[in-house]
Order: structure tokens, then sequence, then C-alpha cells
């Protein structure tokens, strides 16, 4: 139970609230830059709780539980509160970026649920090449925005419009994200009612 992969995945588990708080002030540039740091941390304990527990052999029922449920409680605290704090935001549709943070959210609600519906039926649902490039959009869209906001000042001209670099590309693959969603959680989708006769 306290295998070396299962305690990194606790800690990203654990590290959840005080990245919350290091985000809940937007002008705290340290504080976002920090945040940024944790953030990349639990990306990297991430890839390597998996990796070590397949190749030790310490697969374990409470590490195949507990990996995707920090993923997701990482994710929906970050989306959360940057839309909370008014980060989601940028030129020309303002916070309708909100909109893509939502799509991502329901769809990993929608996606457990059905998961655990099928694995009551013994029907497993393999992770799809496509799902793993939304989870790299999601991944790096997130980081961009906590980025953005630990350096305010990392601008270019867009026209008439001074964009934060980060910023910027956090919104953009954001909507990457979202986009990828909204097909794998389809595909998801159709799996699941070939089984709900």
């Amino acid at each position: 139970m306290l295998s070396l992969p299962n305690i990194l995945t606790l800690s990203r588990i654990f590290a959840i609230p005080l990245l919350a708080f290091l985000l809940w002030w937007p002008g705290w540039e340290t504080g976002y830059l920090a945040a940024f740091v944790l953030y990349c941390a639990m990306g990297i304990t991430d890839y390597f709780d998996g990796m070590l527990a397949r190749s030790s052999g310490a697969v374990s029922r409470l590490g195949i539980f507990l990996d995707p449920i920090a993923d997701k409680i990482m994710v929906a605290s970050v989306i959360l509160v940057l839309a909370a704090q008014g980060v989601l935001t940028g030129p020309y549709v303002g916070d309708m970026h909100v909109i893509a943070g939502l799509i991502i959210l329901v769809r990993e609600i929608a996606v457990s649920g059905l998961r655990e519906f099928l694995g009551g039926l013994q029907v497993s649902v393999p992770v799809s090449k496509l799902a793993k490039w939304k989870t790299t959009f999601q991944l790096v869209a997130l980081g961009s925005l906590i980025l953005g906001q630990g350096l305010p000042r990392w601008t270019v001209m867009i026209g008439d419009i001074a964009a934060n670099v980060p910023h910027t590309v956090g919104l953009v693959t954001l909507w990457a994200a979202a986009l990828l969603t909204l097909i794998t959680g389809w595909d998801y989708l159709r799996v699941g009612l070939k089984h709900m006769d």
C-alpha cells in the first residue's frame, strides 16, 4: 500500500490545497511562479508513479484507483480557481474561455461515471491516443495559464493588442483540449451506449 508509486500519487493529492492557495491571489506573481513549479512537479510525479509501478511490478489496486482521481482533482481544482479569479479571459471573447474549462470538467465527470458503470459490467475502456493528446494539451494549457500570471510582462503585440505569451498559449491549447475532449468523450459514450440496452 505504501509503495513509492502510491506515495507519489498521494503526494499529488495532498499538494492540491497548496496549489489552490497559491493560485488564489491573481496579482501575486511570486505565488503564481511557485504554483507553476509545484504544478510541474505534480506532473512529473504523475509520469513517474505510473512508470515506477509498471517497471517494478508494484501496480496495486490502490494505485489504479487513486491515480486517475488525483489527476482529475488537480485539473478540476486548477480550472475552478483560475475561472473564479478571472484568469480564463482574453481578447475578443472575454470570459467565454470559461466554456472550454467547463467542457473539460463535464467530460471528466461523465467519463468517470461511464467507467464506473462499465466496470460493473466487466467492460474495460482503454485510453486512446487521442485521449492522451487531450491530456497533453490540457496540462500544457493549465501550466501556461499559471505561468502567464507569474510573468505578466512577457507580452507581444498582436495588432493593437498586447498579448501575454504564456497566457495566449494557454487559452489556445485550452480550446484544443476542449475540442479533443468532445471527440474522445463521444468515443467513450458510443462504447457505453452499446452496453446500456
